[in-house]
């Protein structure tokens, strides 16, 4: 499942499935920078930043000071801050304490990656090059709804509720127990353009290929239940 092209045909299988509002975004954390991609140079506000680009169709790695910016991102990611942006993260956290955005107890239970890595790969799904840790499909809630059932029939779905603030958290989450749904967070909403009536579902890469094939029986019957529940409303819908 490592070569490009079978990624590539998974990416086609689901989008002929469900209707995805952008490219599905593969992320892969790394012991070491990777050979023959092209590393990002420049600047972004946040690490969900880099999904808005990969999504775009950019296949690129980061390495842990591109994601200084975001003092949450960089929390949920277990990448230290250098001691002059340090300040910032209390900064960040005291401004959503104020704000009643998140009491400070809640910070603990946050997920984030077991270790610090050293670059971190993004790609469109079907330019991946090897299997990535995680895939983020952002959709309407109909798409998701398939997508997460197909997970379930597939017998990876975390059985977790929906996730909320930070988005990035899910990332983690999904490594530890599997796919999990996201609301998403304002943050995110504004750094990659995620529409109002949009979400995220988020796989394990090593999943993906369960899911598309089960994808397409949940399809087939969500078609068949659409039809059956037309008709009894037809019927016995008094108003």
């Amino acid at each position: 499942m490592g070569e490009a092209s079978n990624w590539n045909e998974l990416e086609k299988k689901i989008a002929a499935a469900v209707r995805l509002s952008r490219r599905p975004v593969a992320v892969t954390f790394l012991a070491s920078e990777p050979a023959g991609v092209e590393k990002f140079a420049g600047t972004e506000p946040s690490g969900c930043s880099f999904w808005r680009l990969a999504a775009a169709g950019r296949s690129f790695y980061t390495l842990p000071e591109n994601h200084f910016n975001c003092a949450v991102g960089a929390y949920t990611h277990n990448i230290p801050l250098s001691a002059e942006r340090q300040s910032e993260t209390e900064q960040t956290l005291k401004m959503m304490f104020d704000l009643g955005y998140v009491k400070p107890e809640e910070v603990p239970q946050i997920p984030r990656l077991a270790k610090t890595p050293r670059a971190i790969l993004y790609a469109p799904l079907g330019e991946a090059t090897g299997v990535p840790d995680v895939v983020l499909f952002s959709c309407k809630p109909a798409a998701a709804m398939l997508l997460s059932e197909a997970a379930g029939r597939a017998g990876v779905a975390s059985g977790s509720p929906a996730l909320g603030r930070p988005t990035c958290m899910a990332l983690p989450a999904t490594m530890q127990d599997g796919s999990i749904l996201s609301l998403g967070c304002i943050g995110n909403r504004v750094y990659t353009g995620l529409g109002e009536d949009e979400m995220y579902l988020v796989v394990r890469g090593k999943d993906v290929a369960a899911i598309a094939d089960a994808l397409g029986v949940i399809a087939r019957a969500n078609s068949a239940l659409n039809e059956y529940a037309k008709g009894r409303r037809q019927q016995l819908a008094s108003a």
